[in-house]
């Protein structure tokens, strides 16, 4: 039996990790389809570059988010929700908006604190964005309507987007986390 010496085991390893760098970092990862969601870039809450690259392959519920509207309650359900799914590779994205009622004013630091506080959200929470079409609309929403069809009409609407960034289902604010048909979608998308 010929065996490879040390040096020679060493250098074929290093010559194969470049290679498998310029493809994506590993033979199993599929590239993102151009309109995907998760093939856009955002930044944190608290200002930081944020790839949603890094959802891929996880079932996301993406939801416009504000700290001082009657739906503001959801946040525990959200939270709930995600603390119950977040092991089966489902997420929750949280989009602060002000486009409706001026119901999210504060800061990044008054909603993170606010968040943390009243509801112990731990789901990623991203910077404020414009979620109606026009001037200033982020790219994101745009992203979510051409795919979906639907743009909020209220805070906490809400998104199923699959595993490889589509948008399977828009549900209006009133569609609660602990819903049925939501929680039946999502475990659905979950199967896939």
């Amino acid at each position: 039996m010929h065996r490879l010496s040390p040096i020679v085991l060493a250098l074929s390893v290093l010559t194969t990790l470049p290679a498998l760098a310029e493809k994506g970092g590993s033979p199993k990862e599929a590239p993102l389809a151009e309109d995907s969601f998760y093939s856009l870039e955002t930044k944190t809450l608290e200002g930081k570059p944020a790839r949603l690259g890094d959802y891929s392959g996880k079932v996301s519920l993406v939801v416009n988010v504000a700290s001082q509207c009657g739906f503001t309650p959801q946040y525990s359900g959200l939270e709930k929700l995600f603390g119950e799914l977040k092991d089966k590779g489902f997420v929750i994205l949280g989009f602060p908006s002000n486009d409706f009622g001026g119901q999210e004013p504060g800061s990044p630091a008054e909603i993170r604190d606010f968040c943390t506080k009243n509801y112990q959200v731990t789901f990623p929470l991203f910077e404020k964005v414009v979620t109606k079409a026009g001037d200033g609309q982020s790219p994101l929403y745009a992203n979510l309507a051409k795919q979906s069809g639907e743009l909020p009409k209220w805070n906490f609407s809400k998104y199923l987007v699959d595993k490889s960034g589509k948008v399977v289902k828009f549900y209006g604010s009133k569609v609660t986390p602990d819903d049925a048909d939501l929680r039946k979608d999502i475990e659905a998308a979950l199967g896939k």
